[in-house]
């Protein structure tokens, strides 16, 4: 019984037991669940907190590297505009540079101009005093002679008073008989005396103007000395080796034939040792030679089509320093404006003689000495020295137009609309028009003093070339005729013709016309051959 009471007591109590266990994990697992929900929000929180910390540290990384970007670039536009501004800087000091540079040239210039002046000023200022010291010793020997003359007509007065008495006393003359006789006698003693003074004045005045003409003539001569002319129609060009005289020939002579048709300059070759000679007596033909076989014999390239294009550069270079020439001599007399034209012609002097001068030399020195003595005198010195520059300007081209070269350069000067007293200068220089001013006068007679020099001109040269330039006129006069070169100092003249115009049976009958017709005109030694050539050429280019 008491069994049967224990068992469901202690199974009562096993379940009380078993329930409290059971109850106490159950709620160990809820509270083990809650304390895991609560761990697992705190490790979110956790997360999010350091989520959100790291995306502030590196929005915070980002905003200072922005800020590094903004203050890198900052700088760097800082560095680029202080680099800007001081180029900007140093191209405005060298532009002030430049500009202080180009006043202090201008300066300069003025102040060489300035001095030049006053050294022209102080020349004419010791002219001046020079004259007026002339006219002080003048005024000095009048008013001697002015006080001679009054203390003789004092005792002309004592003579007639004695005369007058001695008359009175002698003649029984009335007092105006007497005074007649007196004043005759006397008037004839002054227009004598009168006379004397008149002729040593004239004679006087007539001394000091030779001498100071004679000055000015001699101050010009010698502010615009030149050096003596020497004849020459030669040019000698340096070989390497002998060797290239063999080349410079070609096969049977063609290289030598081409370079004397085309330049119509005659080149020797002979025993002298690493030389060639160019003989001919145009000098613009024989310096376009001369550049030319230089320049072959440095190339090493020669033959026929090689010489006839290394001839027409030289040809444009020659033709560049004619003006060149023209310039130069513009600036070294100081003349800033001339028409292009006539500044070319004007270079064509350089390689123009007369008389064996230079012509364009003489025109220089001409230019000189009459701006010297118009200066002197007082008159227009940059007209007298244009015209002075410009007298012989005919002389370029008068072997290419008919008429003499005085024509040829009034009407040059009138087509290039030079001042009407250059134009009568040039015209009256050799006395074929009556001269209109003193500056023609100063024109003549400084190429008077150019010509007559010593060691000026050259009969000879002159003489020679008129013969070679007239043997080139003939031969040029025939139809068909293409160029004509008198060469071997006038000794030959070979005769470039036409093929077209001209045949191969022609070209004798030429040959024997052009003979006769020097014969009939001209007067020379020994014996002259002409040549005549004819050369047909065929070219064609592929492609």
């Amino acid at each position: 019984m008491m069994s049967k009471f224990l068992i469901p007591v202690a199974i009562a109590i096993i379940s009380i037991i078993v329930g409290t266990v059971a109850g106490y994990a159950t709620r160990k697992k809820i509270w083990e669940k809650k304390a895991q929900n609560a761990q697992n929000d705190a490790d979110h929180i956790l997360t999010e907190a350091k989520a959100r910390v790291d995306a502030a540290k590196a929005e915070v990384n980002a905003q200072k590297q922005a800020a590094d970007a903004i203050k890198q670039s900052a700088q760097n536009t800082k560095k680029e505009k202080i680099l800007e501004a001081q180029e900007q800087i140093q191209d405005y000091r060298q532009k002030v540079e430049d500009e202080l540079n180009d006043k202090r040239d201008t300066i300069a210039r003025d102040q060489n101009r300035l001095t030049q002046r006053e050294d022209t000023l102080d020349h004419k200022n010791s002219l001046l005093k020079e004259r007026e010291e002339d006219l002080a010793k003048k005024d000095e020997q009048l008013e001697q002679k002015q006080t001679e003359l009054t203390a003789k007509l004092q005792k002309a007065d004592e003579l007639v008073e004695q005369t007058t008495q001695k008359l009175y006393e002698v003649a029984h003359l009335d007092k105006e008989q007497a005074k007649k006789l007196v004043l005759n006698q006397l008037a004839d003693q002054l227009v004598k005396e009168r006379a004397e003074m008149i002729s040593n004045s004239n004679a006087e005045v007539k001394a000091k103007a030779d001498h100071y003409a004679r000055k000015i003539i001699i101050d010009a001569i010698q502010s615009s000395s030149a050096d003596t002319v020497a004849e020459t129609t030669v040019s000698v060009v340096d070989l390497p080796n002998e060797e290239m005289k063999g080349r410079i020939i070609g096969r049977e002579g063609r290289n030598i034939r081409s370079f004397e048709a085309l330049t119509g300059v005659d080149l020797i070759i002979d025993d002298t040792p690493k030389v060639v000679t160019l003989s001919g007596f145009d000098a613009i033909r024989r310096e376009i030679a001369k550049r030319a076989m230089e320049r072959l014999i440095k190339d090493g390239r020669i033959h026929p089509a090689r010489i006839e294009e290394t001839v027409d550069k030289a040809r444009k270079e020659v033709n560049d320093d004619i003006y060149e020439a023209g310039e130069s001599a513009l600036m070294e007399l100081g003349i800033h404006k001339m028409n292009p034209e006539l500044v070319k012609i004007l270079g064509r002097l350089k390689y123009r003689t007369s008389y064996g001068q230079n012509v364009l030399g003489h025109s220089i020195e001409v230019a000189k000495l009459a701006g010297t003595m118009a200066a002197e005198l007082g008159l227009n010195e940059k007209l007298a020295v244009r015209a002075g520059l410009l007298h012989d300007i005919g002389k370029a081209v008068d072997h290419d137009i008919e008429g003499s070269h005085v024509e040829i350069g009034v009407e040059l000067t009138r087509k290039y609309h030079e001042p009407d007293v250059v134009v009568n200068a040039i015209a009256a220089h050799h006395g074929d028009v009556p001269k209109l001013s003193f500056i023609a006068e100063l024109v003549v007679a400084a190429d008077t003093i150019s010509s007559a020099r010593p060691g000026a001109r050259s009969e000879s040269l002159e003489n020679y070339i008129r013969r070679l330039t007239d043997l080139e006129e003939i031969a040029s006069r025939y139809d068909g005729v293409k160029q004509a070169y008198a060469i071997q100092a006038g000794r030959e003249v070979r005769v470039m013709v036409e093929p077209d115009k001209i045949s191969d049976d022609r070209i004798t009958v030429l040959a024997r016309d052009i003979r006769n017709q020097i014969e009939k005109e001209l007067d020379y030694p020994g014996n002259i051959k002409i040549t005549v050539i004819r050369e047909k050429r065929a070219v064609s280019i592929a492609k």
